[in-house]
C-alpha cells in the first residue's frame, strides 16, 4: 500500500521533472508540453436532454415549443438554456430540487428536462435510478466562463507549497467538468526534500464551497469545475491551496500503445470486456503486461473490489506508474518521447506557470535529491445519506470523516509547511 500511494510522487516528481528533464533532449516537444499543460483555458460542461423512455419525442426538433425544464441548484443552468434556445424555441422552467426536476417529467408537466451529463451518470449508477424509464435525444455542450484559479506566488525551489491533484476518468477529455474520482493533496516541502501525501476519498462527505443545507460527496464537487473542488477541500481542512494539477485517464489506451504496452501488478483474478470494444481482458494475479485497452479497463474498474473506488485510484495510480517506469527504463523509447508527450498533454492541466515547473526542473536535475515521502489518508464510516447533488430523497453511499481523522491530516500538512 505504502508503495502504492508514493506513486502519485511519480506524477507531480517524476512525470514532471525526470520525464522533463530529458525531454530537454527534445527542445520542441518539450516545448509544446509545456505550453499545452500551463494553459487552462475555459472548462467546458455537457448538458443531456432526457425524455420519457415511452414517449414520441426522439430529437431536439421534437421540442419545437414544448416544455423544458432546468435545474435551479445548477449555477450553469440559466447558461444551459440559453445555449439550447440558440436551437429550437421551447417554454423553459427552473424547478428547486432534482426530485421536483423528474417528478414534473414523470407527470408530464415537461415534456424533458435538462441535466449535466456527469450528473446523469452518477445517478445511472446508484441504486434508486430515478431516470431508468428516460432517454437521452440531444447532447450538448457550453463553455463555462473561465475561473480564476488563485495560485500563490512563491517560490516553488525554495518555500513549501501544496499542491491539489484532480484526477478524472472523463470521457471527454481535460477541458470537460466530471467527478473527482481521485482527490490527493501534496505538500512539498523543496528545502527539506519531503513530500506529504494526504489522499481524500471520493465519498468523503463535505459541504460543497459556497452551498448550504445538505452536504454531498467529494467527487461530485468536480461536476462544477476544479475550482470548487479546490476551494471545497480548503474549506474542509482549513488549508490555501497553492496549485492544482488535473489529470484524466481518456487518452492512456494512446500512449500505452505507443509504449509496447506496461506492466501492472493485479491483486485480484478478473475477466473484464474492454469498454466499446469485443474484446475481453483478463488479469492473473501478480505482474502482468497489458496493452492500452486493458490498461484503461483496469484503471476504470471498481465493482470487483470490496473498497470499490478506492481500489480503482490505486489501479490508476499504478497505471501512471507503469507508464512512467516504461519511459525511465529503456532509453529506446526516447525515440518516441516527442509523440508521447504530445498524446500526454491531453490529460494533464495545471495551473503552474512555466517558469515554475522549469525552475523545478533544474533545481531537481542540480541537486538530485532524494525526496523523503510520507502518505497519510483521511479514515470514515459509510453511511446512506441525501446529497446535495441529487437532492433529499436520493440517499447515496457517503463516507463520514472520523474527526480525529481530519485533526491529524490538518495537524501533518502544517508540519510539512514550517520551515525549520
Amino acid at each position: 500500500m505504502k508503495k502504492i500511494r508514493k506513486i502519485i510522487v511519480v506524477v507531480i516528481i517524476i512525470a514532471l521533472l525526470v520525464i522533463s528533464g530529458i525531454a530537454i533532449r527534445y527542445f520542441g516537444a518539450f516545448n509544446n508540453f509545456l505550453d499545452k499543460i500551463t494553459n487552462r483555458g475555459p472548462e467546458m460542461k455537457e448538458y443531456s436532454v432526457l425524455t420519457l423512455e415511452d414517449d414520441e419525442l426522439k430529437e431536439l426538433s421534437s421540442l419545437e415549443n414544448k416544455s423544458i425544464g432546468f435545474l435551479k441548484t445548477d449555477p450553469k443552468a440559466a447558461n444551459a438554456k440559453q445555449a439550447l434556445e440558440n436551437e429550437i424555441e421551447f417554454d423553459g422552467g427552473f424547478y428547486d430540487d432534482f426530485d421536483t426536476l423528474t417528478s414534473v417529467l414523470q407527470n408530464k408537466i415537461s415534456s424533458a428536462i435538462v441535466l449535466e451529463s456527469d450528473r446523469i451518470n452518477a445517478i445511472l449508477e446508484s441504486e434508486n435510478n430515478q431516470l431508468q424509464n428516460t432517454k437521452i435525444i440531444y447532447t450538448f455542450e457550453i463553455k463555462l466562463d473561465e475561473e480564476e484559479i488563485e495560485t500563490s506566488e512563491k517560490e516553488v525551489t525554495k518555500e513549501p507549497f501544496v499542491i491539489y491533484i484532480s484526477g478524472s476518468d472523463s470521457r471527454s477529455g481535460i477541458k470537460a467538468t466530471a467527478r473527482s474520482d481521485v482527490n490527493i493533496l501534496a505538500v512539498v516541502n523543496p528545502k527539506e526534500a519531503k513530500i506529504l501525501l494526504v489522499s481524500i476519498p471520493r465519498d468523503t462527505y463535505v459541504q460543497l464551497h459556497g452551498t448550504t443545507g445538505l452536504k454531498d460527496k467529494l467527487t461530485h464537487a468536480g461536476i462544477y469545475g476544479i475550482n470548487m473542488s479546490k476551494t471545497t477541500i480548503e474549506d474542509f481542512l482549513s488549508i490555501k491551496i497553492d496549485h492544482t494539477i488535473k489529470v484524466s485517464f481518456e487518452t492512456v489506451v494512446k500512449v500505452v500503445d505507443e509504449l509496447d504496452g506496461i506492466e501492472i501488478n493485479s491483486d485480484k483474478e478478473m475477466k473484464l470486456s474492454a469498454e466499446g470494444k469485443n474484446k475481453k481482458c483478463e488479469y492473473s494475479v501478480g505482474v502482468q503486461k497489458v496493452d492500452g485497452d486493458c490498461a484503461l479497463r483496469f484503471a476504470r474498474e471498481r465493482k470487483s473490489y470490496q473498497t470499490g473506488d478506492r481500489h480503482r485510484g490505486e489501479n490508476q495510480q499504478q497505471v501512471i506508474a507503469g507508464i512512467v517506469a516504461k519511459l525511465s527504463g529503456d532509453k529506446g523509447y526516447l525515440l518516441k518521447l516527442p509523440t508521447i508527450l504530445d498524446i500526454a498533454a491531453d490529460s494533464f492541466e495545471t495551473s503552474f506557470k512555466r517558469e515554475d515547473i522549469t525552475s523545478f526542473i533544474r533545481m531537481q536535475l542540480g541537486a538530485s535529491k532524494n525526496w523523503k515521502v510520507e502518505s497519510i489518508s483521511i479514515d470514515g464510516a459509510g453511511n446512506m445519506l441525501p446529497t446535495y447533488s441529487m437532492g433529499a430523497n436520493l440517499p447515496l453511499y457517503v463516507m463520514n470523516a472520523y474527526p480525529e481523522s481530519v485533526a491529524n491530516a490538518k495537524a501533518k500538512i502544517t508540519e510539512y509547511l514550517v520551515e525549520e
